[in-house]
């Protein structure tokens, strides 16, 4: 299966090699190989995707549904084989919180993974104090 370039833009590479694609649904669908899996971050159900695709509740500048620990958690097994995208509208805010909840779940400290991911994925990743306080909060063992 043909994978995400490492280092293309808004594919974020975790330490264990995991190559995940963030991005905003405002923006064009980026040129490359499409997923395999998407997982969408809105307060709405997000549009019809071409692939395999779940919808995890997570309001503009808030924070996840409850269920957010075991929906991130698959996005993050299924990255280890499959074209796994990350989005949300803007591809900064949410996206840049769930990218760090995964880097967590990758082995990045928690209270480290807001700063990996600004280094690696975005500068601006992760907008609000109550969303850099969900990352270092999460719990990868659940």
């Amino acid at each position: 299966m043909e994978t995400w370039e490492p280092g293309a833009a808004g594919v974020l590479t975790l330490p264990s090699g995991r190559l995940v694609r963030g991005r905003g649904l405002r923006h064009p669908l980026p040129a490359g190989p499409e997923p395999t899996y998407g997982l969408y971050l809105l307060g709405k159900e997000p549009p019809r995707v071409g692939w395999e695709a779940a919808w995890l509740r997570w309001p503009d500048f808030w924070l996840p549904a409850a269920d957010a620990p075991a929906v991130l958690r698959t996005a993050w097994e299924r990255a280890a084989g499959e074209r796994v995208e990350l989005a949300c509208g803007g591809g900064r805010g949410r996206t840049g919180t769930a990218l760090a909840c995964l880097a967590v779940l990758d082995g990045v400290p928690a209270h480290e993974a807001v700063a990996y991911v600004r280094r690696h994925y975005d500068r601006r990743a992760v907008e609000t104090p109550w969303q850099k306080r969900y990352v270092r909060r999460f719990d990868a063992a659940r």
